[in-house]
């Protein structure tokens, strides 16, 4: 049986990879995209379980991009740099501020994905 799927939508590649490899090691199958369009070109397909979300793309875009996948009813995790995760939380299914631990991300990820400890 196939893994949960997460799509990770980050700009940093150092970042992204961490995340990649951190989530495979856990069993998800996992795609990536550096920017919204190819994370647009993605949701094209099947649906992921969990989509982790890096605010800082595109402006505003990634606010439209968070409410689409949300009334879709996509799970997403905002992974975020920004100083006011507050005004995120009511908006995400979840938040983690920049830096994070790998596990953080990768709990972060089981819980919307609903995968089981």
């Amino acid at each position: 049986m196939a893994g949960p799927r997460a799509l990770i939508v980050e700009d940093d590649t150092s970042l992204r990879l961490l995340a990649r490899v951190n989530l495979e090691l856990e069993g998800f199958e996992v795609t990536e995209a550096a920017t919204l369009a190819d994370a647009e070109e993605l949701l094209a397909g099947p649906a992921p379980d969990v989509v982790l979300l890096d605010m800082h793309l595109g402006g505003g875009e990634s606010y439209d991009l968070l409410a689409r996948l949300r009334a879709d009813g996509i799970p997403v995790g905002v992974v975020t740099g920004s100083a006011d995760l507050e005004s995120i939380r009511p908006i995400a299914d979840d938040v983690l501020g920049k830096p994070y631990a790998p596990d953080q991300l990768v709990g972060m990820a089981r819980r919307l994905a609903r995968v089981a400890e």
